[in-house]
């Protein structure tokens, strides 16, 4: 199973009205939408205000990731939108069981998220309480970073913890995710793939739809 999420961040902020309608035109699966406090990343965008407008204008499915400290907080303030997930980052949290649970109780699907710098390791009690896994593939906070490759490591690592569940949670990577990085990403059993500046919102010929089928092919 994969599916794409397109990085809404990365669309024309001028015109997301038109973006989101060629967006579901495309059949896009997920919406990420990076909520960033300035404080964990050295960057800020997308508050409550605009997700709701973007969740009113729109029949996809939104996938929020927190890049912020106090997560809790966070999810407090984006619940009500109802998105599909929200990652939050295992750095950052003190304490995932009950923000898990909150997310749950929510409606929520939970996610948690990983920065390149950090071991499996910190996840591994919470894999069987969670429905994904955002692994990131940059430093969370800026569009345009080279992709990680050290991070493949780690998704080796991973898949042998998951390889032992009935219900493994899906992987979701995000970080110059294109033609180029997703065959190797897909191998190591990637289910989600954020599509940002390198893959769809860029200067190449061809509507989102023609470059997500591109991108599909890629999977056959």
């Amino acid at each position: 199973m994969y599916q794409f999420a397109a990085s809404i961040m990365c669309a024309d902020q001028m015109n997301l009205k038109k973006e989101l309608t060629e967006l579901e035109k495309a059949e896009t699966g997920l919406l990420h939408c990076d909520v960033m406090d300035g404080v964990f990343v050295d960057n800020m965008a997308m508050g409550p205000y605009i997700l709701e407008e973007i969740k009113e204008n729109t029949s996809i499915p939104l996938d929020i990731h927190l890049a912020t400290v106090t997560p809790f907080k966070y999810m407090k303030m984006f619940a009500h939108i109802k998105p599909k997930y929200i990652s939050f980052h295992i750095e950052t949290s003190e304490n995932p069981e009950k923000e898990i649970e909150f997310l749950r109780e929510k409606g929520i699907s939970p996610s948690l998220a990983l920065s390149p710098e950090t071991p499996v390791s910190e996840i591994v009690k919470f894999l069987p309480l969670v429905d994904m896994l955002l692994i990131m593939t940059v430093n969370p906070g800026f569009a345009g970073q080279p992709f990680n490759y050290s991070v493949i490591e780690k998704l080796k690592e991973l898949n042998i913890y998951l390889k032992e569940m009935e219900n493994p949670p899906l992987i979701e990577v995000d970080g110059n995710i294109n033609e180029k990085t997703i065959p190797i990403l897909y191998e190591n059993n990637a289910n989600v793939y954020v599509l940002g500046t390198s893959a769809l919102f860029n200067t190449a010929s061809g509507t989102y739809k023609e470059k997500i089928e591109k991108l599909t092919k890629l999977f056959i």
